[in-house]
């Protein structure tokens, strides 16, 4: 085999992919038709969740100190602010990062390029895949690259981090339904000055057409998304800057100094009728696409590829059979439909046509959020909701037990350290037992013998108030959610949780 995995598309999913299987040890191709990296951004925030599994590989901070840190939302009507929410006090006490990060995509990739370049692993541009096959036993990828020559690769697995136009996913014959928006949607780089360039996020309700206000790290430097109407610009004309850009200076008293660039493009809703065939997987928009609404369509991705790469890692590494790479598609496919039902419902409220419609965003919607943000317990549940840390796995043959409020397959609740305690170290990225209180000897013991991190941070009271039950063991994923929760602490407990699964671990528990 030339390559463990081969990865094609080099977006967010793509590198984040290569990243942890990299970590893990496995040795991966990724391939990009585009022979230089894209300049103009759609997707812009980076989520908590997506900020937490970023600690292992000490990626969370260099993103957070590059972007643009948001903690307020606004909405507009009638050109003026008529609700505000605070996006940090939301999420106070849930978890490290309460706050959305706006991060251009542009950018984002090329921070994960260079850290895979620094692994000794380059990006190879301006390659195509043209076919491929699955005979059972490893993939056969016929590509194309940039000076025409070709070339046969061989893998164990391929991975469509591709796009929507997904070529892997075509060559699978995997549907995609759903359907495509009317209208043209629109991306702006500008530099401007008003009231609404003030580092929270903005949007307006107005019209039946989106738009938000993005902030950017650099002062008075702001990206405007939104939707030019059904019908176009007049005279079935590609859409400028001045079809959109009338809007912002009058409805938002915006005031535009200058336009970096401006793009269009379509939006769709749709979701793969399967996210693996085979040896083949389709992660990001190759298996989902959705609008914009939330923030929600790169961190989806992304929590696809960390999903997956530790699966690869256990199965290509002999440790697990080849049935623990179909609990991807079970843990990840409900989500994407969740996800594209949900954004599409908010998407048409906000773009529906009418003098009614029109009351309900304009008059109704401001009243009705800013009254109900008033309930802790709805701020909770909308925080926990649009930062991806209330996504669970309960449901997940790979999840067992409860201990506490805690389930196998829930993301480990986060408590913040008491004035003077250093942080938790960042998880590694392996199976590791966390047990709040005190161990025994025999769990540690099991531990060490198994190759399996243990960490025992001191009891507190904030752990009970978190629902986390003290002295008992939980067992987490290589991707951070709990595997397993169990009250007793006994080894034996994980034992038979691996025993069961199939898995065998680094100190050689489990089966063969």
């Amino acid at each position: 085999m030339e390559a463990d995995v081969l990865i094609v598309g080099a977006g967010p999913t793509g590198l984040v992919l290569a990243l942890w299987l990299h970590r893990q040890g496995v040795g991966v191709r990724i391939i990009e038709r585009n022979a230089v990296a894209g300049t103009g951004s759609r997707a812009l925030a980076v989520q908590a969740r997506t900020l937490e599994l970023y600690r292992q590989l000490d990626l969370a901070d260099a993103v957070v100190a590059r972007g643009h840190r948001v903690e307020g939302v606004n909405l507009w009507a009638r050109g003026r602010r008529a609700a505000h929410i605070d996006f940090g006090a939301l999420g106070a006490g849930l978890t490290p990062y309460p706050f959305v990060t706006i991060f251009p995509q542009d950018e984002h990739e090329a921070l994960l390029e260079s850290r895979l370049r620094d692994a000794g692993i380059e990006v190879e541009r301006g390659t195509e895949l043209l076919r491929l096959a699955d005979d059972g036993s490893r993939i056969t990828a016929d590509l194309r690259h940039g000076d025409g020559s070709g070339e046969t690769c061989t893998a164990r697995y391929i991975a469509g981090c591709d796009g929507a136009g997904s070529t892997v996913r075509k060559a699978l014959g995997i549907g995609f339904g759903g359907s495509t928006y009317e209208g043209h949607y629109y991306v702006a780089d500008i530099a401007a000055r008003g009231p609404a360039i003030d580092g929270d996020l903005h949007i307006d309700l107005d019209e039946a057409d989106f738009l938000g206000i993005f902030p950017l790290a650099a002062p008075g430097h702001v990206r405007l998304v939104g939707t030019i109407g059904a019908g176009g610009p007049p005279g079935g004309r590609a859409p400028r800057f001045e079809d959109a850009g009338a809007r912002v200076v009058a409805q938002m008293q915006v005031t535009v100094g200058r336009v970096n660039w401006f793009s269009t493009y379509r939006v769709h809703h749709r979701v793969a009728a399967h996210f693996r065939k085979g040896r083949a997987f389709l992660l990001g928009d190759a298996g989902h696409i959705h609008s914009p609404v939330g923030g929600q369509g790169m961190n989806t991705g992304i929590l696809d590829a960390i999903n997956l790469a530790w699966k690869l890692a256990e199965v290509i590494a002999g440790r697990a059979g080849d049935d623990l790479l179909d609990s991807y598609e079970a843990e990840r496919i409900g989500f994407a439909r969740r996800l594209v039902a949900t954004t599409d419902r908010i998407f048409g409220i906000v773009t529906a046509r009418g003098r009614a419609a029109g009351v309900v965003r304009a008059r109704l919607a401001p009243a009705v959020l800013s009254r109900a943000l008033r309930s802790g317990a709805l701020r909770r549940f909308l925080f926990r909701t649009v930062s991806q840390i209330a996504l669970d796995y309960r449901d997940s043959a790979l999840s067992a037990g409860r201990a506490g409020a805690v389930a196998g397959g829930d993301r480990l609740p986060w408590v913040a350290p008491d004035a003077g305690e250093s942080p938790a170290p960042p998880a590694p990225v392996g199976w590791q037992v966390r047990v709040h209180g005190s161990a025994g000897d025999g769990l540690a013991d099991w531990c060490r013998a198994q190759g399996v991190a243990l960490q025992v941070p001191a009891w507190r009271p904030e752990h009970g108030a978190a629902g986390i039950a003290r002295d008992a063991t939980y067992l987490l994923r290589p991707d951070g959610w709990v595997a397993l929760a169990d009250p007793s602490g006994d080894p034996q407990a994980i034992a038979r949780y691996f025993d069961a699964r199939g898995i065998r671990l680094p100190g050689g528990q489990g089966p063969a």
